[in-house]
Order: C-alpha cells, then sequence, then structure tokens
C-alpha cells in the first residue's frame, strides 16, 4: 500500500504545504507549513494534525518559507521524534526565520486568548533532529524509503523531491513533489532542474494563470521606478520577503548604483531578519550560481554598495522618517502583515508623490494583496490610512515560477505520469494549471481537497 495524504497546501490555499506518504512500514512528511492569510487560515495552525506525530518517521523540507516549514516546531511538541531533512542552507534559513517568527505568533495568540502553537524551546528541540543532504544525494529513509533533492531554483537550497517508494509486492514508484518552482533564470540561486520521468507529480500553481515578465525587462521596470520616485522627490517602499527576494533586490541594486544606472539615494535594507539571512547567504557560497562565483572571486560584493544601509536596531529604524527628500526602504513583511513597513506604509501611503512596490506573491486576505487589489483606505496598526501612492507590481520578481513555466517542467513527465496534483494555488490559478496540463500535456490532473486521501498503489 502506497498512500498520498494532502494535508495542507491544497488547491485554493498557496500555504501550510504538508504531505503524508505511507506505507505498510513508514510514514513521512514533505513539508510541514504554516497557513498565512487570513486569520481564519491563521488560527488552523494550533488545530490538531490529521494524523499522529509520534508515526511519522522523517519530515523532508522543500525550502525554508514558513509556508513550508512554520508548523514544524508544533510537530515536534505533538511528539514527532524522527529526522529532518533539507539542504543545510535550507535548515540554516528554517532555524533563523522559526526563531524570528516566534515572537509574533506569541503577540497573535495573546491578542486571541489562545496559546502560542509553538515556543523557543520547541524550535530548539526541531533543530536537534536535522540531517542536512546535498543536492543529488540519495538518501535512503527505511527499507521501502528513498529520496533525491534537486535544484528548485525558488531560493537558496530549495529543492524538489523525487521520492521512490515501494509499494507491498517491492515494486518501486517515483512521487516527485515540485515544492516551489522557480522563477527562472534567477539571479545567485542556479538554475531549475528537470526531472526527465516520475509515477505522480505533486505541482505548485501559485502564478498557475499568469505569466511574468522576463527578468531583463523587470530589471528594466525596476530602473524606471526609482527614477520616477526619485525625480519627485519621493519615498519608494519596497515591502520584501527576507529571504531571497531581498538578497536578489540586493543584488540587481547593486548592478544599476555601480554601473550609474540610477541617482544615488540612501537605500534602506530595515529588516533585521533579512540582515541575518544575508549573512546566512554569504556562509553558503558553494550554493551560488558560476556568474555570482565569478563576480564574488573577481571583489565584488554583490549584497552591498555604496548608499546601501543596514538598519537592524529599532531606533535606526525610526530614524529613516527623519532622512528628507527622495530615498528606497526595504522592509518585512513581504506581505505587509506585519513588520518593519507597516510603519513606513503608514508615513509614506498618505503622499501621492511616494511609491509603493510590490515584487512578491500576495496571499488573498494580506495588507499587501488589497493594496495590490486597489483598495484605498486601509487599516493598519488600527489606524486609518489613506492610500494616495502610487502601487506598482512586478510579477517578473516572483520567485515562483509562471504557467508557461510551470507546463514546461512538467513537460518531460508528461508520458510516464499517471495523475498530476495541482497544489499550493488559489482556486483560479490552480484550476487554470490544471486544465493547461490536460489541454496541452495530454496528461490527467486534479486539484485535491484538504485531508483527501489518495491510494497510488496496492
Amino acid at each position: 500500500m502506497i498512500k498520498l495524504k494532502f494535508c495542507g497546501g491544497v488547491a485554493g490555499s498557496v500555504t501550510g504545504a504538508c504531505y503524508l506518504i505511507e506505507t505498510n512500514n513508514t510514514k513521512i512528511l514533505v513539508d510541514c507549513g504554516m497557513f498565512q492569510g487570513s486569520r481564519f487560515s491563521e488560527f488552523s495552525n494550533s488545530d490538531p494534525f490529521p494524523f499522529n506525530p509520534k508515526d511519522v518517521s522523517a519530515v523532508i523540507v522543500t525550502h525554508a518559507h514558513i509556508d513550508h516549514s512554520g508548523r514544524l516546531p508544533k510537530l515536534v511538541r505533538d511528539g514527532f521524534g524522527g529526522k529532518l531533512y533539507g539542504t543545510e542552507p535550507t535548515l540554516d534559513f528554517a532555524h533563523t526565520l522559526l526563531n524570528d517568527s516566534e515572537h509574533v505568533i506569541k503577540e497573535e495568540a495573546k491578542r486571541e486568548g489562545l496559546q502560542p502553537f509553538y515556543t523557543l524551546k520547541d524550535v530548539a528541540k526541531t533543530f536537534e533532529l536535522t540531517n542536512p543532504k546535498k543536492y543529488n544525494e540519495e538518501v535512503v529513509v527505511s527499507e521501502d524509503i528513498r529520496f533525491i533533492l534537486r535544484n528548485a531554483g525558488h531560493i537558496l537550497g530549495s529543492s524538489i523531491v523525487e521520492l521512490f517508494v515501494k509499494n507491498s509486492k517491492g515494486k518501486e514508484i517515483k512521487i516527485v513533489f515540485s515544492g516551489d518552482l522557480g522563477n527562472y533564470p534567477a539571479p545567485v540561486i542556479g538554475q531549475t532542474e528537470f526531472i526527465d520521468d516520475a509515477d505522480y507529480v505533486l505541482v505548485e500553481s501559485a502564478y498557475g494563470d499568469r505569466i511574468h515578465e522576463t527578468t531583463k525587462k523587470r530589471k528594466d521596470i525596476l530602473e524606471d521606478v526609482i527614477e520616477e520616485t526619485i525625480n519627485k522627490g519621493g519615498v519608494l517602499m519596497i515591502p520584501a520577503f527576507a529571504t531571497e527576494r531581498t538578497q536578489e533586490l540586493l543584488y540587481e541594486l547593486n548592478e544599476l548604483v555601480e554601473n550609474g544606472r540610477i541617482a544615488r539615494v540612501p537605500i534602506f535594507l530595515d529588516s533585521p531578519l533579512a540582515i541575518k539571512i544575508t549573512e546566512i547567504y554569504k556562509r553558503h557560497e558553494s550554493y551560488f550560481d558560476k556568474k555570482t562565483k565569478h563576480l564574488i572571486e573577481t571583489g565584488d560584493d554583490i549584497f552591498n554598495f555604496p548608499g546601501l544601509k543596514f538598519t537592524s536596531d529599532t531606533e535606526e529604524s525610526k530614524a529613516i522618517v527623519r532622512h528628507e527628500g527622495a530615498k528606497i526602504i526595504i522592509a518585512g513583511s513581504g506581505m505587509s502583515n506585519g513588520g518593519r513597513i507597516v510603519h513606513h506604509e503608514i508615513n509614506y501611503l498618505p503622499d501621492p508623490k511616494n511609491t509603493l512596490l510590490i515584487i512578491g506573491y500576495q496571499v488573498r486576505g494580506s495588507l499587501g494583496r488589497r493594496l495590490l487589489d486597489g483598495e484605498k483606505e486601509v487599516r493598519i496598526l488600527g489606524r486609518k490610512v489613506l492610500v494616495r501612492a502610487k502601487i506598482i507590481n512586478i510579477g517578473g520578481y516572483s520567485a515562483h515560477a509562471d504557467q508557461k513555466q510551470l507546463l514546461n517542467w512538467l513537460s518531460p513527465m508528461r508520458h510516464t505520469a499517471k495523475r498530476i496534483f495541482v497544489v499550493q494555488g488559489e482556486e483560479k490559478a490552480a484550476a487554470a494549471l490544471s486544465q493547461h496540463i490536460k489541454d496541452e500535456l495530454a496528461a490527467e490532473s486534479e486539484a485535491p481537497i484538504m485531508n483527501q486521501e489518495v491510494f497510488l498503489e496496492s
């Protein structure tokens, strides 16, 4: 028997990725992510798992983003004591992100009269279970399950999981989990790997109904947005995810500044977490692509350049408002649901000469999504804020593959795949991708629902 259960990250929900694979002898998880976005979805993080964590032998983490790793400490608190697998950057990033998220979870729980679903002690216990693995390394979990990690090109160390599972007759089937696939080509992290064959595939669909700008076009748009805002004497706010989006943005700003393509103005990286993550990046240069390694070898500090200021402590952050005139502020959180960006949005959204540049996916229900959808009045930290600033979105800076890239990635597996499960996308995006898989790849495709169980082999 081989059974697959969808315990999160199903169609209709981009977040909360969690997939249980069960044989007669072994149970493992691929990802154990946090639900994000609306208050209802975030309350779900405290719900019991639809399985017994004590029975799970291992968890394979595709990458560190909270929607794929955020419930790991809860899993450990509830009894999981098996092995935690992922690449070294993934496990290092996840440790930092989960420690950082703990105080937010504690504050939200207190506000709602609930118990936090994990503590720092749970995080520490979780990372006593880690087993870092390299790309292309075969890992044996049990007598009937083994796996190999491939580069997903999403963030540094992100992985596609090739899972090989034996059924009761000893026949091995191959299940491929896309994790989050990158918007390639992307700087620093290298190319998304293609998989030649699979019996079953789980593919993300965050941008299953959209096509991104090219990487060249997105840099041109970034340059234009900066120049327009600076010429007006305005403030450019960029809500950025601490992992990957910030580092990719710094990489491209470095090129624009050093080549004289934009005027010299103060650029503030106002995110203690992003600063920590950038330091972790520097420790894992072996995962950088060849071009980035070459730049570093020639003496280019790709994450630092004239005008860039790191504001780690609170007083430095508060002082940004006293820098009059044009400036650029990069701050978390990426969906404007918290972090220092919300304070800047309170200050600068009411002024029409300012710009809010959205460069990452915005979950339905988040403040970032509401701003992107055109709301002209929002509440931030209990205050009414009028939105007069220009709101611009550059889809090409998304870390997610678009519809065309997803179909291209699936194409080599279309001849062998018995079923393709479309996950991690809102209803419209998942439905669009599923239909394109049927029409263009002539493959069987479906969008599973929460807690759906599928018997893959007897």
